[in-house]
């Protein structure tokens, strides 16, 4: 989408901390961390929020996960725990309309939620 933060960050028009990429997700530091590791996962297809998900994302929802799993552990995270949220709509205060997981660690989290 051509008015899209997260599909511009992904593209590389816009300049970000990049933490991991494939051909189907881009992982980058969030600017504003709400914990000492604060990584946002999103997929390169744009998809507005789990509101807009199909069936035909499947394949894509699960490899979302799994390259969560994979950025916790590459960031050290495995052993004492980690965070993933994804918030849904303006009422869960998704700020960008793109699909996107907050991978949260590196301290107790203690109710803190991005």
């Amino acid at each position: 989408m051509d008015d899209c933060l997260f599909c511009k960050i992904a593209e590389g028009k816009i300049p970000s901390t990049k933490v991991y990429e494939d051909e189907m997700v881009f992982a980058f530091r969030d600017i504003n961390p709400q914990a000492p590791v604060h990584i946002l996962l999103i997929p390169k297809k744009h998809i507005s929020g789990w509101s807009a998900v199909t069936g035909e994302s499947d394949a894509l929802l699960a490899h979302l996960m799994r390259t969560a799993a994979v950025i916790a552990e590459r960031e050290g995270l495995q052993e004492d725990g980690y965070r993933i949220v994804s918030n849904c709509g303006k009422n869960a205060c998704q700020s960008v309309m793109h699909l996107h997981l907050h991978i949260l660690g590196g301290e107790l989290m203690s109710g803190k939620m991005a």
